[in-house]
């Protein structure tokens, strides 16, 4: 019989993937004059006059608002974190001249880091921040028809007042000063006036918030608004929850994420050294309470970034939860390890560290591009030797490949619903549509990584998903295709995890690390069963 131990009210991080942005442009919301030659002097002209202002004009502001552009067209992350630290500001800078036909002084540290918060917050509250903005125009349809650019500025603005407790009317003037230098002056005046509409009714405490009243479905609107969610994930952790769950779990992806640096033991560095690290950057941390090679750092990532551990693998930016989930595979030196989907290979490094120099791991991927950066990341950490890429559709592999692996780890595309802290575009990117399909696509890959495991082997599926269709729901529709697969707890792999204690079978279990779900399976091909 099944025993459900609860699980742990601490909510643990999962890791996620970052892209490269697009290098696309937007196009630019006014015709710019042509460039005007140095040899000889002409006449001031408009554009001289735009230059000067542009020199007014907040170097976080503009860039915000352009990325926030680039992330709607899809064109962008909300993150600005890459190897080049500062150089990241020069990219921005770029997108800004390309897109507004100027630039603005340079982004310094500071800047950076308003970007940073700045673009995350305002992607997080989006919903929250339109209300109000449609709340102080003058009709809804002033709202509805604002160009794209304007919306980005008023948003930025309602934020820093609302949300950052920035000196309102520093935030009034400098967004102003914004519109009208990237737009015209009629915008500046729209911004001006439901801006400082908003810094009154702020000051009287009176900002136009709907009320949690009437039916379920009125409430879910309005728990929409206040958390700044989609409808349809408020009903449906309602559904699954409860209300009070519910809000806890919003204000949760609406929190400032926090990152974790895993030491690279394959390359011989500790945890101690790591810290010892840190501390020469007085990046402030503290230790993982589940993870001995892990620490936890809520700012300052960019001074690691600069100070070039990540580039050189004295580290990886690593959730716990990855780890935690690495952990559950239990890399054995002499081992042949399969990671289904495995760029851009946190995972795949990871174990590949854990085998200490004997044993392999294959990673397998559909994407070339990204297996190319997953060697290169493999090199660095020293551990390129015991990693083979493969790039193929997992599900046409299985059914041509000839050989079985001791374990297989299948983490599934998802809907990434347990991320939503860290991948603040994802929530207004997703549809409830979208879970029928990658429910196909999850049940289509667990078929196929079932048959490249051993007998007596051991197959792990997890998703960065708090759905239950995405993870419980896909383990019972699993087993009952494949009964020679079992489930078997996983406390003597890592905690905290909530159990589901099917019967007896060799190492076969089925775990939830809340936003995590592993099946660990020993397999026998149905022709060697018994009745």
């Amino acid at each position: 019989m099944a025993q459900v131990i609860s699980p742990p009210t601490i909510l643990v991080s999962v890791d996620t993937q970052t892209d490269k942005a697009s290098s696309k442009p937007l196009k630019r919301t006014h015709k710019s004059n042509t460039s005007i030659s140095t040899k000889r002097k002409v006449p001031r002209s408009p554009l001289d006059r735009t230059q000067k202002l542009n020199l007014e004009v907040s170097p976080h502001r503009a860039v915000s608002a352009v990325r926030l552009m680039r992330i709607e067209l899809g064109g962008a992350f909300a993150d600005l974190l890459n190897e080049k630290g500062k150089g990241s500001g020069d990219n921005e800078m770029a997108y800004v001249e390309r897109s507004l036909g100027f630039r603005t002084k340079a982004l310094d540290d500071r800047d950076l880091r308003l970007v940073t918060d700045v673009v995350g917050g305002t992607i997080r509250w989006r919903r929250y921040l339109d209300h109000l903005i449609c709340s102080l125009c003058h009709d809804e349809n002033t709202f509805r028809s604002m160009e794209p650019l304007l919306l980005q500025i008023l948003r930025i603005g309602v934020y820093e007042i609302v949300k950052l407790d920035m000196p309102p009317y520093a935030v009034v003037d400098e967004n102003v000063t914004l519109a009208k230098v990237a737009l015209r002056p009629g915008a500046g005046n729209l911004v001006n006036g439901i801006l400082r509409k908003l810094v009154r009714v702020k000051e009287n405490n009176s900002l136009p918030l709907p009320k949690l009243e009437g039916d379920d479905r009125a409430q879910a609107r309005a728990l929409a608004i206040l958390y700044s969610h989609p409808v349809w994930m408020v009903r449906r952790w309602t559904k699954y929850l409860g209300q009070e769950e519910a809000i806890k779990l919003m204000v949760w992806n609406n929190s400032q994420p926090s990152f974790s640096l895993r030491a690279n033991n394959g390359k011989g560095v500790t945890r101690a050294d790591l810290v010892t690290q840190l501390n020469l950057l007085k990046v402030p941390h503290e230790l993982s309470l589940h993870l001995d090679d892990f620490i936890r750092v809520k700012t300052g990532l960019q001074n690691v970034i600069q100070a070039g551990l990540l580039k050189e693998g004295v580290c990886a930016v690593q959730d716990e939860s990855a780890g935690l989930v690495v952990s559950v595979v239990d890399p054995q030196p002499g081992e042949s390890i399969v990671d289904c989907c495995a760029a851009p290979g946190g995972k795949t490094i990871y174990m590949a560290s854990r085998l200490n120099g004997q044993g392999m791991v294959y990673a397998i991927d559909i994407n070339k591009g990204r297996l190319r950066i997953l060697t290169e990341t493999a090199k660095s950490h020293q551990v390129n030797s015991f990693i083979t890429t493969i790039e193929a559709d997992l599900r046409l592999f299985a059914d041509s490949n000839m050989v079985n692996y001791d374990k297989v780890l299948l983490d599934a595309p998802c809907s990434g619903l347990g991320v939503l802290s860290k991948r603040a575009d994802l929530r207004w990117n997703r549809r409830l549509e979208d879970l029928e399909q990658l429910k196909n696509l999850q049940d289509e890959l667990l078929d196929a990584a079932s048959l490249l495991v051993k007998p007596g082997g051991v197959l792990i599926y997890s998703t960065c998903s708090i759905d239950p269709e995405e993870n419980e729901e896909r383990v019972d529709a699993f087993l009952l295709r494949h009964p020679e697969f079992c489930i078997d707890p996983a406390d003597r792999f890592t905690a905290p995890l909530q159990l589901v204690l099917c019967g007896p079978c060799e190492e076969i279990f089925c775990a939830k690390i809340i936003d995590i779900y592993a099946v660990h399976g020993c397999t026998k091909k149905k022709s060697e069963m018994t009745n």
